[in-house]
């Protein structure tokens, strides 16, 4: 099961609810630039999608942490990596916040007119810009995602309901295709900026990306998902662009559509209707639909924005002190009010071609590193347990090569190309915001004197200001398969948890359990491991999750590393995922005593720990606690090998709170 607590009908609700909002303010520009093939541009876009949903989801069911790309990146490549996807999304967060309440006005103003223009216009868009971060400061519900879940659910019918009624009404393969003179209209760069456009819906993924730790579902529903979204966004979204692009069809190289509809497209298909009564009635219907669902889309991306954001500055990567949380609601308040100033300003120049544009700009960016991730993860975690694999993988350099994820990158890529050379506002936005988003990460990284590439996580009670009430915010398990698993995992959980509000928006610490393979130096690092021991690992892995989670506010993420020794691997875990503390089986000493006394090489420690156990001690950056039974109850090498070493019959097992702190701490440090 992938996650806990908020169910199957959360996660698609929040997917589509991207989508439905989509076709409700991007349905005017793309016909502006695309004209008689809009449809066949949304074609092209749910083919995006589809390969963007499937990378998306096995990468949220891999690393279950609360961002989308930024997350995949943090681990298959490096923290600037990581931030770069983090910015160029937390663009479209924020953009699409200011055009969804923009776009809400519009369709208001079915009911007055005044509401879709000039400063009545700004005003309310402002006012929902605030209303959104007021409900976003009081924190997520579950009780809120039931409602969103519903006004999904009715959107789909009354689209649906849209598309049979508008094909029977207006289509007319003539009209749909003898405006069409491929390379003039429409010209070739504007076909190519609708196409970058229309993923708008991609931002969706991010923000379900984001509560993939909240969600319960198996492999097969989330397969199940992903081919009923995919179906639903190609139906939507290519019966919407037919019926609209014959409803108001393209005269002179001009449709309606981009032009007296634009900001509210979808009004434009009900006014066509010969039908006065079913044409006023259907348009105050989709109005009220609209603004509903483009309110719950502003409240969605704020949500995945706020999420992001504290991602971001819990691990260093903006400061600190902006993801602060409220007091009470536990939310990164300081951060939401920043974005819905941005949004705010965003709204004021009423341009939704410059806005859309630049939005294009951050999502294939974002989604270009999210599919690269996904196959550099195939190769750098190949035995970690993952609850959905991309399909159609070939084998590839000692690895499976996931053919839609390459297939995606290279088109996204190709895409945010295009809409670079043919949009000059997001040229100079999109590169300017990264310039100096990048320029904010570099200084801020070595003001602080943090390595640029590495991870380095701040505690989330520090981000409350209560750095004493938790002691650490990421700590490092090496399992063993004994029971003394239990006893680390215990310690770590202690360690790190805190009492929590079951509302909370965010969650406490994280415990790294990591299972290392020693691999022998005669056979190759990637040589096919004993099915006995990966189900070994696989089992001590479960319930290291299992224990640890009886925690209040711990998480528990599970992976496998393949090494030639124990104490460098776990050393260069703790380093490459930037965790506070180790906590530590220590092996059973040597019989000899004296060490160095005696003429061997080392301290005193050499009286209490092997050679595993001295390393971590002396390499590591971070505090290294140790925990392990006296060595007279259970030989640590019998629990380091427990096939080599069995225990003999009737041995007591471990006792527990036998911990003990190997080294000082190094709070005030980063870790190597």
């Amino acid at each position: 099961m992938l996650g806990r607590g908020l169910g199957q009908p959360a996660f698609f609700a929040i997917v589509y609810l991207s989508v439905t909002s989509a076709i409700y303010f991007s349905l005017g520009v793309v016909a502006d630039h695309a004209l008689g093939l809009t449809p066949a541009v949304f074609l092209v876009s749910a083919v995006f999608f589809a390969l963007a949903v499937m990378t998306y989801v096995e990468g949220a069911s891999l690393h279950q942490e609360g961002a989308g790309s930024t997350v995949f990146a943090r681990y298959a490549f490096n923290e600037l990596i990581s931030f770069i996807a983090g910015w160029a999304i937390l663009l479209d967060y924020t953009i699409l916040v200011a055009v969804t309440s923009f776009s809400a006005t519009n369709y208001l103003g079915a009911f007055w007119g005044r509401l879709g223009h000039g400063g009545p216009e700004i005003v309310l868009a402002l006012g929902i810009i605030v209303y959104v971060a007021a409900r976003n400061i009081r924190g997520f519900s579950k009780t809120r995602v039931n409602r969103v879940t519903a006004l999904v659910v009715a959107d789909i019918g009354l689209q649906l309901l849209l598309i049979v009624l508008g094909l029977a009404v207006f289509f007319n393969a003539h009209t749909l295709l003898d405006p069409i003179h491929l390379g003039s209209t429409p010209r070739w760069t504007d076909t190519i900026f609708a196409l970058g456009v229309a993923t708008v819906v991609f931002t969706g993924m991010e923000s379900a990306a984001g509560l993939s730790g909240e969600i319960t579902a198996s492999r097969r529903q989330l397969k199940r998902l992903i081919g009923t979204a995919t179906v639903l966004v190609l139906v939507v979204y290519v019966g919407i662009g037919l019926v609209a692009m014959t409803a108001l069809p393209v005269v002179d190289g001009h449709t309606a559509l981009g032009g007296r509809y634009v900001e509210a497209p979808v009004l434009g298909i009900t006014d066509s209707l010969h039908q006065r009564w079913l044409a006023h009635l259907l348009t105050y219907v989709i109005a009220i639909a609209a603004t509903a669902t483009l309110i719950a889309a502003a409240n969605s991306a704020m949500l995945g924005m706020s999420r992001l954001a504290y991602s971001l500055s819990r691990n260093r990567q903006i400061p600190s002190a902006l993801g602060r949380l409220h007091p009470t609601r536990s939310t990164p308040f300081v951060l939401i009010i920043i974005a819905a100033a941005i949004a705010g300003a965003l709204v004021v120049p009423e341009d939704l071609d410059f806005l859309v544009g630049i939005y294009a700009f951050g999502a294939l960016l974002g989604l270009t590193i999210a599919h690269l991730s996904i196959i550099s993860l195939r190769y750098r975690e190949p035995d970690r347990e993952r609850f959905y694999r991309v399909p159609l993988s070939v084998r590839f350099r000692g690895g499976d090569l996931p053919l839609p994820a390459l297939l995606g990158a290279v088109l996204s890529f190709a895409a945010w190309i295009s809409v670079v050379v043919t949009h000059s506002g997001a040229r100079y936005v999109g590169f300017g915001w990264m310039a100096f988003g990048l320029l904010t990460y570099v200084v801020y990284r070595r003001t602080q004197g943090k390595p640029l590439l590495k991870r380095v996580i701040v505690p989330e009670a520090a981000m409350r200001l209560e750095r004493d009430d938790l002691e650490f915010g990421s700590i490092l398990v090496p399992l063993t398969g004994t029971p003394l698993d239990d006893d680390m995992i215990q310690t770590a959980g202690r360690l790190a948890g805190e009492e929590s509000d079951p509302g909370l928006e965010h969650r406490g610490a994280t415990i790294e359990a990591v299972w290392v393979f020693e691999v022998p130096m005669a056979l190759p690092i990637d040589a096919r491991l004993p099915d006995a021991q990966l189900e070994r690992a696989r089992a001590a892995l479960r319930r290291a999750k299992a224990v640890g989670e009886e925690y209040e506010g711990v998480e528990v993420a599970t992976a496998t590393v393949r090494a030639r020794r124990a104490g460098a691997a776990i050393v260069e875990e703790a380093r490459r995922r930037g965790v506070q503390a180790i906590v530590l089986a220590a092996e059973e000493p040597s019989r000899i005593r004296g060490g160095a006394l005696l003429g061997g090489r080392g301290g005193p420690m050499d009286n209490f720990v092997g050679e595993v156990t001295k390393y971590v001690v002396s390499k590591a950056g971070c505090e290294v606690i140790l925990t392990a039974p006296p060595a007279s109850d259970v030989p640590v090498a019998q629990a380091l090998d427990p096939e080599a070493h069995p225990a003999p019959a009737g041995a007591p097992g471990p006792p527990h709170d036998q911990s003990i702190s190997a080294a000082p701490p190094l709070r005030d440090h980063p870790p190597a």
